[in-house]
């Protein structure tokens, strides 16, 4: 199930890792963008394979995954940004942005997760990301498809809207 968050969800501005202010737009020019709260230390961590096996299929058509670091979850995202980076890169070879740290729920929550969290899942549920690896994914036509973190990146649901929404 998907929702139209709000038209202007690709403006909202993020800070990058290395402190720089960007938007979604910035990242994508085919507008299909996977958004996912991302953490070392969390079980689900293995999905880090998968995200990169997407990104690297997909991204010569326009797509990105931008991985957002969240320590929200029993603390599963502890370390600095020079560690977090690191492991991304010694352990799963990650070539997608992973970006400044974020919260994503509660008062201090980043702007694009505020606005992410008014998509429904495919049960029709929206509200408070409930794990680390939870999936938003944007196509250009202004939906968000939420994905739950047990989805694994690879699922054919989220392959499929991939596949439908980037150019030939």
């Amino acid at each position: 199930m998907s929702d139209a968050v709000i038209t202007d969800l690709r403006a909202i501005p993020f800070a990058t890792a290395e402190g720089e202010t960007k938007t979604i737009s910035d990242f994508s020019d085919a507008g299909v963008v996977l958004v996912v709260n991302v953490a070392s230390k969390c079980g689900l961590a293995p999905q880090y394979e998968q995200l990169e096996e997407l990104q690297k299929a997909y991204a010569d058509r326009g797509f990105t995954v931008l991985g957002f670091p969240c320590n929200q979850f029993m603390g599963q995202e502890p370390g600095s940004m020079e560690e977090i980076l690191d492991y991304c890169a010694v352990n799963w070879g990650i070539t997608f942005p992973v970006l400044d740290k974020v919260k994503v729920n509660g008062g201090s929550a980043a702007p694009l997760y505020k606005a992410l969290k008014k998509a429904r899942d495919e049960e029709g549920k929206k509200g408070p990301v409930i794990w680390n690896f939870e999936k938003f994914l944007l196509t250009p036509d202004g939906a968000v498809h939420r994905f739950r973190p047990t989805t694994k990146p690879d699922d054919p649901a989220i392959i499929s809207v991939i596949e439908r929404n980037l150019p030939a």
